[in-house]
Formats: structure tokens, C-alpha cells, sequence
């Protein structure tokens, strides 16, 4: 089967991001050598629907090497990076993807990818588990397994396993301790300004920042707004999220309240209409729209059309809307994955973390399918302990261990 690419000749600057990567995630270097030499996956198809760039693409080589037939499509229309697409068909896998693809596109390339017949899917939001129990429902008794990278993910397989419907088992990774603890804190706290900042080159500093959410990336988003000087209020429907917000030094408000306070707007809730009409009919002039959540449906952009008079590009992945009474709001990009869709997503070192859970998440389920039912599992503790022991070392770091008497002492009955 072909694949669908922009371009086969940007290869060359593909395999230069690809390598880049490669030299700060030692985590997944350790799992590539030693997955090399044993070649597990030997005979298995694999699918990758994730937001396709460099670091990702390194993860689609590690499972190639370790013996997998891979194919990989994007997770997000804008996060596609196209010379990183042509370097891993270069390298023999195949790809269905190119940036800025419209939806029908988007939704061809899904169904490309699970035209190989895969035995094990590493899912992004929950399209391709949505497709295996919809319109493609004829490959769900190939499945072995997969795995889910993120909350919506998440919460889309939970709802289908509530309801009896979930027809193969599938690794929550985005619940593992090590994933949302530091790629969804300290990975989406840093990344999201990095895309904001990079694509409106303003300050945060003495600036009002209002984020929706306040769970892992929430939390993350939050904490680096407060560090780059930002005054930050929460928003939250959980009352212990709210007050642990408060704890945690930040004012917390309803959206209503806080719409005619804030300068930038981050939403980070796996939840639609976060953000809506008569929010946006309280927001001052200038001020920002931004996503973090994994889909486009947190900022109503159909509210934010309706009220606009009109709307342009004022510079690439930003929109201004001009408001009947001469107000100007400004959505980046389109209100999809700020991170990614303006920026290169989370820093290498954290999806070091992260993509050697998920290569230990396909391994897992390659080994004990058999033993498992349709249900959504956690990553075992086990697994989190070891990319976090080989992340130590990797760092030149020791840490104590247990005396035997100390272990007695808290084991004792």
C-alpha cells in the first residue's frame, strides 16, 4: 500500500528533527537497543494515530525496530510536520498524513492506516477505537489491544466499556503516574506557552491569564503562567480542584466573572463550549483564545463567528474577529491544540517519558492479550517504576533503596 505524503524530497530535513530528538531521549534509546536485538513485535501490523512529528515519529521507528509493520497518521489536522512524514516513509514506514489536511482528508488517512489490518492500535483522542467501533467495526476482532495517549481518549473508552461496548482491551497510559504527572503538568505547562508565545510574540508578564481547568495540564499551565509573571485565575467545576487552586495561590472565579477580567485564555477541560457567547460578550478588546484541550470544541468558534462582523489573519495562526461594538478577539490556531497545531508540542525530554510508556504499553498488551478482557487497564506499576529508574540513570542520578530492615518494618503485619 502507498502512502500519502506531501512531499518524499523534505525527507532530508525529517531525518535531521528525528535525529535531533533522538539525542535527549536516552529512555527510549535503552528500549530501541534492547527491542532491536529481540525484535518482539515480529509479524504484527501497528497503528500510530498521534500528532505526527519528530518525537512521535522516533517512537514509529523504535516499534519498527522492534520487528512491528508500522503505519502512522496524524491526530491533528495542524500538527503534522511534513518533512518529518517523508523522512519515516524514507525509512520504510508507511504514513497517511500531511499538514493542514481538510476533514475529509483527515478522515481518509484514518481509514488508510487501518486498511494494513492492524493487531495493535497507540490512539490519540479516541478516533481510531471510534472507528473500530463504528465504520470499520470489521477489524475489531483483529485486535489485540492499544493504548491512549490522552483524557479525551480516556474518557471516550471508559464510556464505551460503562456501556459493554468496548470490544478489546486497551492501556489507559494517560492515566499512569509518570504520563500525567509530568507530560501533562510539566509538558503541557511549558508547551502551550511555548506555542503561544512563539505565534503572538507578546509578554505574559503583567498580564491576567485565565485557565479553564485546573487537572494535570491545568495545573501545568497555571504554574508556568505564575513563573513568566502572568496574574492567573481558575476556572473549574470540581470544588476540591477549585479549592486546591486557591491552595495553591490562584484566584478562582466562575468563566462569567473572569471573562471581563482576562487578557489570555487557556482551556484545558476534554469538555465542549467552555468557552461561549456570553463569555465572549464580557471579554475586553485584544483579548486571546487559546486551546490546550485535545479538541477543537472547547471555544465555540461558531458563537465567535456569529458575533463577529467580521474576521482575517492578522499573522499566521491567528484570527481576529471584529465585534459589533468595535471589540477585537483573537483565536490561535483555529481553537485547535495551541501546542502543537503553533508550536512543536511537549519538550523532547518529557515524551521521552511519555513514548517509552507507550512502547512498553504495546509490548504489554503484544505479551498478555490473552489474558485480558475488554476493559480499559492501567499501565502497571511495574512498567512507571522502570522508565522512571532508567530516566534516573540516564541522568546520573542514585537514590536510596530499602535496608533490609527497613523493608521489614514496613511490610510487617
Amino acid at each position: 500500500m502507498e502512502s500519502l505524503i506531501r512531499d518524499i524530497k523534505l525527507a532530508g530535513h525529517g531525518h535531521d528533527k528525528i535525529n535531533w530528538v533522538k539525542s535527549f531521549m536516552p529512555v527510549l534509546n535503552v528500549l530501541n537497543d534492547e527491542l532491536s536485538a529481540d525484535k518482539p513485535l515480529v509479524g504484527k501490523n501497528v497503528v500510530i494515530t498521534m500528532h505526527l512529528e519528530a518525537k512521535t515519529a522516533y517512537l514509529a521507528l523504535v516499534l519498527q525496530n522492534a520487528g512491528a509493520n508500522v503505519a502512522v497518521t496524524g491526530s491533528n489536522p495542524l500538527s503534522t510536520q511534513d518533512d518529518v512524514a517523508a523522512a519515516l516513509v524514507d525509512a520504510g514506514v508507511k504514513v497517511f498524513a500531511w499538514y493542514d489536511c481538510t476533514d475529509a482528508e483527515y478522515e481518509q488517512f484514518l481509514h488508510k492506516a487501518l486498511d494494513t489490518k492492524p493487531d495493535i492500535i497507540v490512539d490519540d483522542g479516541g478516533d481510531l477505537v471510534s472507528l473500530l467501533h463504528g465504520e470499520r467495526s470489521e477489524l475489531a476482532s483483529n485486535i489485540l489491544g492499544g493504548s491512549e495517549e490522552t483524557t479525551t481518549g480516556v474518557h471516550r473508552l471508559k464510556a464505551l466499556e460503562k456501556e459493554n461496548k468496548l470490544k478489546f482491551p486497551m492501556l489507559a497510559v494517560n492515566d499512569a503516574y509518570c504520563k500525567y504527572l509530568f507530560d501533562n503538568r510539566y509538558g503541557t505547562g511549558q508547551s502551550t506557552w511555548d506555542g503561544i508565545m512563539r505565534t503572538t510574540n507578546l509578554t505574559v508578564t503583567g498580564k491576567t491569564v485565565v485557565v479553564a481547568g485546573y487537572g494535570w495540564c491545568g495545573k501545568g499551565v497555571a504554574m508556568r503562567a505564575k513563573g513568566l509573571g502572568g496574574n492567573v485565575i481558575v476556572t473549574e467545576i470540581d470544588p476540591i480542584k477549585a479549592i486546591e487552586a486557591i491552595f495553591d495561590g490562584f484566584r478562582v472565579m466562575t468563566m462569567q466573572e473572569a471573562a471581563a477580567h482576562g487578557d489570555i485564555f487557556v482551556t484545558l477541560t476534554g469538555c465542549s463550549d467552555v468557552i461561549r457567547r456570553e463569555h465572549m460578550d464580557a471579554m475586553k478588546s485584544g483579548a486571546i483564545l487559546a486551546n490546550a484541550g485535545h479538541f477543537d470544541v472547547e471555544i465555540n468558534k461558531q458563537d465567535l463567528s456569529a458575533l463577529a462582523v467580521s474576521q482575517r489573519t492578522v499573522r499566521k495562526n491567528i484570527q481576529e474577529y471584529l465585534m459589533r461594538d468595535g471589540r477585537k478577539i483573537y483565536l490561535l490556531a483555529e481553537g485547535r491544540l495551541v501546542n502543537l497545531a503553533a508550536g512543536d508540542g511537549h519538550p523532547t525530554e518529557i515524551m521521552d517519558l511519555s513514548f517509552a510508556m507507550q512502547a512498553l504499553a504495546v509490548l504489554y498488551i503484544n505479551n498478555y492479550y490473552k489474558t485480558l478482557d475488554s476493559k480499559v487497564y492501567t499501565l502497571p506499576e511495574a512498567l512507571n517504576i522502570k522508565v522512571a529508574d532508567l530516566k534516573l540513570k540516564a541522568m546520573g542520578i542514585s537514590i536510596d533503596k530499602l535496608t533490609e530492615e527497613q523493608d521489614k518494618y514496613l511490610h510487617k503485619a
